[in-house]
């Protein structure tokens, strides 16, 4: 009786869940737009997804021609190599993924957050098993208190439930209100940042002689993320990677 009444619920809840579907069908986050499937983004938007997956540079995770795994490295960072040790991206920064990224850093929409971390966790698998500690790029308080979230934080919390790696959210804090870095040239971007970032001194002993996995949302220049490995370096964090989600790979995007 009690495996008819199991059976009876199951059959009950699929029939609710279609019902649902019938009623409010899914809306994809890409596109927005509603879709028959049972996933948060429909196949067609999928497709059309540019996933990096771990190739490319293996220093800053630009798409490369040819792929010589742990050598890969593009010119730049072959000439001066930036300050953390590798980086990974889920996605290139595009046409499509704009909508994902944007609006997750600037409206707040979590829905996306598990499915965002399998993909990061997908790019980083080797990055994350070598981790001792994930650490988000945070906010000014300023900032915080007046948008009311961090994404990046939110992304880093999510791939730590994704790895089972350690995540320490205020490891880091931001000690300038600096102006946001959209629609600032490279150079105004690290300038923008210099110094504004360290190790908070109630986490100094959980950063010390650790490996870090340094999270963040979009690769843009650079320049946030140098300035955050800097800080974990003067922490004495014995390694910083960089894990994002998306990867700009276009002049033209730099703008975001």
């Amino acid at each position: 009786m009690s495996l008819d009444m199991h059976r009876m619920t199951r059959v009950a809840k699929s029939r609710l869940r279609s019902a649902g579907r019938f009623v409010w069908p899914s809306r994809s986050l890409v596109s927005g737009d509603h879709h028959g499937g049972d996933g948060l983004i429909s196949a067609a938007d999928f497709a059309k997804l540019t996933f990096l997956a771990g190739s490319g540079c293996r220093a800053c995770a630009l798409p490369l021609d040819s792929d010589l795994g742990e050598v890969n490295l593009c010119a730049a960072c072959a000439a001066h190599p930036p300050w953390w040790r590798e980086a990974r991206a889920a996605l290139a920064y595009d046409d499509t993924s704009r909508k994902l990224v944007l609006d997750l850093k600037r409206a707040g929409r979590r829905e996306g957050l598990s499915t965002y971390a399998r993909w990061m966790q997908m790019a980083s698998r080797d990055l994350s098993e070598a981790s001792d500690l994930i650490v988000p790029v945070p906010l000014h308080y300023r900032r915080l208190a007046s948008r009311g979230f961090n994404q990046s934080a939110w992304l880093a919390g999510a791939v730590a439930r994704e790895t089972g790696v350690i995540y320490c959210a205020d490891a880091l804090r931001r000690t300038k209100p600096t102006p946001t870095q959209g629609g600032l040239s490279s150079r105004e971007r690290f300038r923008n940042v210099r110094n504004a970032f360290e190790v908070r001194p109630s986490r100094a002993e959980q950063v010390e002689g650790r490996c870090v996995l340094l999270v963040d949302d979009v690769y843009t220049t650079g320049a946030t993320l140098k300035a955050c490995t800097r800080a974990l370096k003067r922490g004495k964090a014995a390694r910083v990677d960089v894990l994002v989600l998306a990867r700009v790979v276009r002049p033209s995007d730099v703008t975001i």
